[in-house]
């Protein structure tokens, strides 16, 4: 694996960096994922649609670019750079991939081309109350009826499920066999009657996540992606992808600089604290294990650019990007110190007279700690995560 930049990669660079400077809406500019509506969320997805961007990893027979691992790599560092507010994977990472190779033709003219464009938002039901960890337990039942699936059941921790048109849900649909051989993987569309979306409302106070009821909801039979009983394999097959993109490396590169502005801000004992011996020495460990973490990813990209699927290193990147993601968090709460304390959802209020106190970097602080918290759970906790490689890199 070469990582020398060739003039062309570093043109290619440039090129990213000014379509971003001059593309990137104005109105979403420096705004966190809970301050945008849903027109907003979609309009960068929709401008990358129009330029051919939106999904770069996939074939380019569906609407992929063709990028070589190293242009992917470029457009991830960019865009963190930037701090755009990127495509939600649910959609382009996860049931995407899935409907280009297991889906009927059909399934694949009907929905590919609204995530390619950004014109359809989709949500993502897997977890239940008592499937989580441990998700082929899930008890929510796909029954067929005629020309129909009759579903019945309960799925929770639905990410932005309150804006979503569509939605992929493991069903069981045979109850009588190995409880991974009577899964299937059926899309619902969230406006179907029988579907409510209930807010949960996080530590942070935001509702980002959603528990689903589905009560006697009937969808076309035809809305089965691929084989029924199949629905585990295809399951497994989107989480290596999902847990790949989670390890969000060219963000957390991004959150260490800004974690050494903050630093070379704040003093301790009249010094700014980055001349601190013991916390500079938590950002640089912070700073080699985030190096090693980008190399592992780079490898994935390669092997993935030459025809592999995503293997049991997306486990590997899937623990320690988090873990990466969560440490980050922490030492910028202890870089603020008390000014990431008075925290408070919503304001400055338009017209009130309530304001953050201390600078503009601590307000957002704390919600992001505590935000950052759900990130060893989702996509198959770090538990399940290591069970998997020891089973599948060790052979234990």
């Amino acid at each position: 694996m070469n990582l020398d930049f060739s003039p062309e990669d570093i043109a290619f660079r440039e090129e990213v960096r000014t379509f971003i400077e001059e593309n990137y809406p104005e109105d979403i500019k420096g705004k966190h994922r809970e301050e945008l509506t849903k027109e907003q969320f979609l309009s960068w997805h929709q401008i990358l649609g129009k330029k051919g961007w939106s999904v770069p990893s996939w074939p380019t027979q569906y609407g992929g670019t063709g990028w070589t691992p190293t242009q992917k790599y470029i457009w991830s560092e960019e865009n963190a750079r930037a701090d755009t507010i990127m495509p939600l994977p649910f959609a382009v990472s996860m049931v995407g991939p899935v409907i280009y190779t297991f889906g009927s033709q059909e399934h694949k003219d009907r929905f590919l081309p609204g995530i390619v464009d950004g014109t359809t938002w989709w949500c993502q039901g897997f977890s239940e109350p008592g499937a989580g960890s441990d998700l082929a337990g899930l008890k929510t039942t796909a029954v067929r009826d005629g020309d129909e699936w009759v579903i019945n059941g309960q799925k929770t921790w639905t990410t932005l499920g309150q804006h979503a048109d569509w939605g992929f849900f493991l069903c069981r649909t045979n109850p009588d066999v190995k409880k991974q051989e009577g899964i299937s993987f059926i899309l619902v569309k969230m406006d179907t009657p029988g579907v409510e979306v209930r807010p949960i409302i996080m530590t942070d106070g935001g509702h980002e996540v959603n528990e689903v009821w589905l009560t006697d909801v009937r969808v076309p039979v035809d809305n089965l992606v691929g084989e029924e009983n199949k629905g585990w394999t295809y399951a497994k097959f989107l989480l290596a992808h999902e847990r790949t993109g989670i390890a969000g490396v060219a963000r957390s590169k991004r959150g260490i600089e800004r974690l050494r502005e903050i630093a070379s801000t704040e003093y301790d004992n009249g010094k700014p604290l980055i001349e601190n011996p013991d916390f500079a020495e938590k950002i640089s460990k912070l700073e080699i294990d985030l190096t090693a973490l980008e190399f592992t990813e780079l490898r994935g990209l390669a092997a993935v650019a030459a025809g592999k699927p995503p293997g049991p290193e997306s486990s590997l990147l899937k623990i320690k990007g988090t873990e990466v993601q969560q440490r980050l968090t922490e030492l910028t709460i202890e870089a603020v110190g008390n000014y990431a304390a008075p925290y408070f959802r919503g304001f400055p209020e338009e017209g009130g007279n309530r304001f953050p106190i201390g600078p503009d970097y601590a307000h957002h602080a704390l919600p992001e700690y505590l935000n950052m918290r759900k990130t060893s759970i989702y996509g198959g906790s770090n538990e399940i995560q290591r069970n998997i490689i020891a089973k599948a890199v060790l052979g234990l």
